[in-house]
This record gives structure tokens, sequence and C-alpha cells, in this order.
């Protein structure tokens, strides 16, 4: 009877360890936990540690812990949405190195810490959606070269830095809409990334402006060059006019190949000057003025030609008038005499 004991109390802690939550359902030959709809404040103990997909959508989950998913370091696939998430600790899902696609969607997180994604070299997928982020970082963390989707829809995002993209090189689709975009200095870094990216073959939603007022609601892929020339320099970007190049061939319109020579800029609260004049315009005045120069020598020359012309005609005309316009009227001796013989 005590080896019986003994037996049982050995498979109820095996049980405890490897089998699933009591409000979960987890299915062995997917290998998924469904934990969804539970009530969960906190990521759920005793997950079996072979599941590579787990539910959690629409629990209460408030936060997580840097050792929540050290027991299921086979995760692919985690869903966390619908929950209320506010921060996430840098490292949080550290744990999860085959983490493949991660859904945050529909949570209260205002920001991004930088590097909070980090050491997650297989992940591809990153939904943060419909949250109410503020800022991003200049970088999700180490290791994230491999995402493939980013959506930032639905915050409170008003710039984005040029730089987090750059580190985002296999980068297929990116999703903007619904931010209130702020359409000044801050976001020309990001209008030239968007530029390349579209004509890499990327595809996105596009960004629609905000602020201010005069382009609000206007997709800022439309917004001219020239209306960011009174922009401060912050740092040169040697690629650009190549951008502009491509920009041009991708949409065929004439208004994207006047450009500037500047980069990104990073002004709070820089406003573009009403108008502006760029150095692309002064290079096309003083070319107007070269070119107007030149045209006036050639016509002075084309006149010129046409006195001659006209008075050398006119010597021409005298001559014959009175040189040989007589000899033709009174004719020579040698013409007359057959006419005075025959009278004769």
């Amino acid at each position: 009877t005590g080896n019986w004991h003994v037996v049982l109390s050995v498979a109820l802690l095996i049980h405890t360890a490897h089998g699933c939550p009591n409000k979960c359902l987890c299915y062995t030959a997917s290998k998924t936990a469904d934990c969804r709809n539970r009530g969960f404040t906190e990521i759920p103990a005793h997950l079996p540690p072979e599941i590579q997909i787990l539910q959690l959508q629409n629990n209460r989950i408030w936060r997580i812990n840097q050792n929540s998913f050290t027991g299921t370091p086979l995760l692919k696939i985690l869903d966390l949405s619908n929950n209320s998430l506010s921060s996430l600790a840098p490292g949080a899902f550290q744990k999860l190195r085959y983490l493949q696609v991660l859904n945050l969607t529909r949570n209260l997180i205002h920001y991004i810490e930088n590097k909070t994604f980090s050491f997650l070299p297989h992940l591809k997928e990153l939904d943060l959606s419909s949250n109410s982020i503020i800022r991003l970082p200049e970088t999700l963390g180490n290791s994230t070269g491999n995402i493939t989707l980013l959506s930032v829809k639905r915050n409170k995002l008003q710039k984005m830095e040029r730089v987090l993209l750059e580190s985002l090189p296999n980068l297929k689709v990116v999703l903007f809409k619904d931010n209130p975009w702020q359409c000044n200095c801050n976001v020309f870094g990001l209008k030239l990334w968007l530029e390349s990216f579209l004509y890499r073959g990327g595809i996105s939603d596009g960004i629609i402006c905000s602020t201010p007022g005069i382009r609000k609601g206007k997709d800022l892929l439309k917004v001219p060059y020239e209306l960011f020339g009174a922009c401060p320099l912050r740092t040169a970007h040697v690629h650009l006019a190549s951008v502009h190049h491509h920009s041009f061939e991708h949409r065929s319109s004439p208004k994207y190949a006047h450009h500037n020579e500047h980069g990104e800029y990073s002004r709070s609260n820089c406003e573009p000057k009403p108008k502006p004049r760029p150095v692309s315009l002064r290079h096309a005045i003083a070319t107007v003025v070269i070119t107007g120069v030149i045209c006036g020598i050639v016509c002075l020359m084309m006149l010129a030609a046409a006195v001659y012309g006209c008075a050398y005609a006119a010597i021409t005309a005298k001559y014959h008038r009175e040189h040989l316009a007589p000899a033709k009227q009174h004719g020579t001796p040698e013409e007359k005499e057959p006419f005075d013989s025959s009278l004769a």
C-alpha cells in the first residue's frame, strides 16, 4: 500500500510539473495551449514545456516577469492581444529564442523600451497595433533583424526614427495607419526611408499627416521636399540623391524630382516656413538667367546677320540698277548692226 502511495504521489507531481493549468486546454498534437478568456492576470505557470503555440488573448494580464516564459522555451507563436499590459520590461521575452510571431494588439502599452525584444533571432512578425504608444526606441533589440512584418497602427505616434526602420533590413510589410503623425522636420527622415522602402517593393498603408493644419489629411509622400527646406540639418545622408531618383521613377511625378540636400532633422517644434527658397530653386533661377543671356547673345548675332544680309542685298540691287539696266536698255554697237542692215 505504501508503494502505491509513492507511485501516485510521483505521478501527481509529474502531472503538476508537465501538465496543463486548470483553466487552460492543452493539445498535444498541435503543441498548443489555449488559455483564452480565463481571467488570468499573469502568465500561467506549469505550462507544458513542449508547447509551441500559446494563446492568452482576452485576459487581464498586466505584467510579464523576466522568468515568465522560462518553462516554455520552444514557443513559436505567442498571442497576448486584448490584455492589460501597460509596459514591457526589457528582456521579458528573452527566453523565447524560437519565437516567430508576437501579437501585442489591444493592450495599454504607452512606450517601448530600447532592446525590449532582444535575443529573438527568429522573430518575423511583431504586431503592436491598438495601443497607446507615444514613442518607439531607436532599436527594438539585438538579433531582431529577421522581422518581416511590423504593425504600429492605431497608436499615438507623432514621429518614428529612421534608424529603427533601417535596423530591420528584412522588413517587407510596415503598417502606420491611424497615428497623429506630425509632418514637420521630425518626419523628413521617415519620408526618405518610406520612399526607398516602397521602391524596393515593400508594402505599407502610408502615413497620413495630422499636423500642421495645412497638411492635415495629406499623404506624407505627396508633401513636396521644398517644404522641408527650412529645417535644421542634423545629419547628412549621402544617399539622398539616389533616394530621390528612385522615388521619381517609382511614381513618375515631376514634383518628386525636386529635392534639396538636407538629411534627417529633429527639432521638436520645428515648422517649415510658408514660402522657403531651397537650394534647388536658387539653382533653377541661376539656370534661367544664364539661359536668358545666351539666348540674348544668339538673338543679337542673328540680328547682325540679318542686317548684314539686308545691306548686302541692297548694295547688290543698287549695282544692278546703275550698271546692268542701262546696258540692257541701249544695247552694244555690235548688237545694233544686224537691225540697221535689215532696214536698209
